[in-house]
């Protein structure tokens, strides 16, 4: 009797191994970014939902008291840490006493920041000329105590991929922030309303994450061995400190100039222009870096990327600002009320020149990937220079001249980074041109046939009207695309849908 043995199977060679590790790490990214951007949406649905309730309670009063405080807050927190924090996720060498220090680091540098703002209260308030101003930034010092407590366990997740903790995380601090709103707007507390809505965020997300991540490492204050995790977060630091500089400026400018009810209607309508390129592109742009760096390791180009992620993110934000623009005069009234028409033509104004402004964000995560980070903290330092000068020139002119000063600064802004990044990747602009020009084509084709419904098609009722003109103008822009490009909507539906199907390396789809 022969016994036959089973044949050994063929070994796995080094280009299959490669291969199936590509396709593990792709499966870790499309997940890290499914709860990335998932929990984000999430929880700004819940934020928003909130807000458009709570500010049907308040006055723009209340919202022009808050953004006084909100400069103060923002202006001391990129020196709370969070660049150090990150430098947990990218070095190589990590163990406890590391770790430790960095949280040390964090925990004497808030403590210092929160004593620096109870201090600084009552002289940020004669600079508005509003003595509510320093309670209100008393009370919220306490913010700075809990971001040790938040920026450590978040990255000591993000360094594993575990977003999903993350995400829970933070969408249960927004559920928390969106009641403490609207019970307390409820009440009549007025502007303390969103005080401690925000302040319950910031506590209700120290404590969900500190669980979530398990993260019990004691803080070590001696920083000897810990240089390299600290010049790292500097280097990030120095860029988020002229990012601040740009964001900022308006309200440090107009605070002094412009009526308290006029600011207040200004930052609204700036919080509804940047709903897609400050809350949705951040997410994008942390797993493009991700994969523009395994990109460039493998000595790809990065042009042909870029190009993919410039028509991907384009295709979603242009004609949602085209469409908040056009119908502005209908989604006002119906999220906000009849007391914030004010907010139409600022609103309409900003959403026009947005899509130039999320060109210009995301770009600075393919030049990063390249171990060029000169190019942002060039292109940072110039937003700098730039949008505190606009809004200076013309802040004459009240909320519309901020206005008039985004829509020189933004496409100005946009045109230089372009310049300093093409180049670099090795896209011409009329490569460029080519990627975004069907999503002008049918940008336009819904202007024009929006702007002719409204006329052929009167609707008094704000809602109906805008239901109108949002159903009509999707429709053309779905079918200008079907019609005209459908090779594109199928390539994109692909990325989307199914990105190992066609390629054996990494792949900047997610």
């Amino acid at each position: 009797m022969t016994i036959s043995t089973p044949a050994s199977e063929p070994p796995i060679t080094d280009a299959q191994q490669s291969n199936a590790d590509d396709t593990r790490f792709a499966a870790r990214v499309r997940s890290a970014v499914a709860w990335r951007w998932g929990a984000q949406v999430a929880a700004q649905i819940i934020t928003w939902t909130s807000t458009f309730l709570v500010v049907r309670l308040l006055d723009p009063t209340d919202y022009g008291l808050f953004a006084m405080s909100q400069v103060v807050v923002t202006a001391l927190a990129f020196l709370n840490g969070q660049s150090f924090a990150t430098s947990i996720v990218q070095t190589e060498r990590i163990d406890d006493r590391r770790v430790g220090q960095v949280f040390g680091m964090l925990i004497v540098a808030n403590v210092l920041l929160a004593s620096i703002q109870f201090l600084f209260a009552p002289f940020a308030a004669a600079y508005f000329d509003e003595p509510i101003v320093a309670e209100l930034l008393r009370v919220q010092a306490v913010i700075f105590l809990t971001i040790p407590f938040i920026a450590m366990p978040s990255e000591w997740l993000a360094r594993k991929l575990e977003f999903r903790k993350q995400g829970q995380a933070n969408m249960a601090s927004a559920l928390v922030g969106a009641m403490t709103a609207l019970f307390l707007a409820w009440l009549g507390w007025g502007v303390w309303a969103l005080i401690y809505a925000g302040l319950s965020i910031f506590v209700a997300r120290a404590i969900g994450l500190m669980w979530a991540a398990r993260f019990w490492i004691a803080p070590v204050f001696n920083p000897k061995g810990a240089w390299d995790l600290f010049t790292y977060g500097g280097v990030l630091t120095l860029c988020q400190l002229f990012w601040i500089i740009q964001s900022q400026s308006d309200v440090v400018i107009a605070g002094r100039l412009l009526a308290t009810y006029d600011l207040g209607l200004y930052t609204q309508a700036l919080f509804l222009a940047l709903i897609v390129t400050g809350r949705f592109i951040p997410p994008i742009n942390e797993v493009a870096l991700a994969a523009y760096s395994e990109l460039h390791r493998a000595k790809k180009p990065l042009g042909p990327y870029f190009l993919k992620t410039v028509r991907l993110v384009m295709m979603v934000c242009t004609p949602v600002y085209v469409g908040l623009a056009l119908t502005s005069e209908h989604v006002i009234p119906v999220l906000m009320g009849d007391k914030w028409t004010g907010l139409i033509p600022i609103v309409a104004g900003l959403a026009a020149v947005m899509p130039a402004f999320a060109l210009h964000l995301i770009c600075s995560p393919v030049t990063n990937a390249m171990g060029r980070p000169k190019v942002y903290l060039f292109t940072s330092i110039v937003g700098a220079a730039i949008f505190p000068a606009m809004f200076a020139l013309l802040v004459a002119d009240g909320a519309m001249g901020l206005v008039h000063a985004w829509w020189i600064s933004a496409p100005l802004l946009c045109a230089i980074t372009l310049t300093v990044t093409l180049p670099r990747i090795g896209v011409t602009p009329f490569a460029l041109l080519r990627a975004i020009l069907p999503i002008a084509i049918a940008c336009a084709a819904m202007s024009l046939t929006v702007l002719g419904v409204e006329k052929l098609v009167v609707i008094d009722s704000p809602f109906f009207a805008l239901m109108r003109s949002a159903s009509v103008g999707a429709t053309v822009y779905a079918a200008t695309f079907w019609f005209g490009y459908r090779g594109i909507v199928r390539e994109t539906w692909a990325l989307l849908r199914n990105p190992n199907s066609h390629n054996t390396g990494p792949s900047l789809a997610i």
